[in-house]
């Protein structure tokens, strides 16, 4: 199964274990267009910053977590897929989700793929691909 995950999703699962977990199953690919994965390193970013200055985090375990997010990047677990592989459907998605401009990238690289958009957000409901949450797609993947 191959899902195209939102920015917003990613950075939540991300910094969870549970959630590195699930993006690293071999039962799933996950892609992320080159734009939401660059919105997803400045919004992790400040995540991280953020659970470090409540004491949530100590700084050690904020670089633990970026390393193993980076493994699981160079793994191969997280797909960052270029703009000129879906740019050719960047019209018809814009069109699609009209409410954000900003989330085309996901709606046109999983309409190239014909995969499911991985959200935790209603802006891509009603965009002509499936969508999945993560309690959805770990039900899904789990199921006999």
């Amino acid at each position: 199964m191959i899902v195209v995950a939102d920015a917003s999703v990613l950075v939540a699962e991300l910094v969870r274990k549970r959630g590195r977990a699930l993006l690293a199953r071999p039962d799933v690919r996950i892609v992320v267009a080159k734009e939401q994965w660059d919105e997803t390193g400045y919004e992790l970013g400040k995540r991280l910053d953020a659970m470090t200055h409540q004491g949530r985090l100590t700084e050690d375990q904020a670089t633990d977590l970026l390393a193993s997010i980076a493994e699981l990047v160079s793994s191969g677990a997280i797909e960052v897929i270029d703009r000129q592989f879906y740019a050719h459907n960047e019209l018809i998605a814009r069109r699609r989700v009209p409410r954000d401009p900003h989330d085309w990238p996901p709606v046109a690289l999983a309409m190239t793929l014909q995969a499911g958009i991985l959200t935790g957000d209603h802006d891509f409901l009603g965009c002509g691909c499936p969508t999945w949450t993560v309690e959805t797609l770990r039900e899904e993947l789990d199921a006999p």
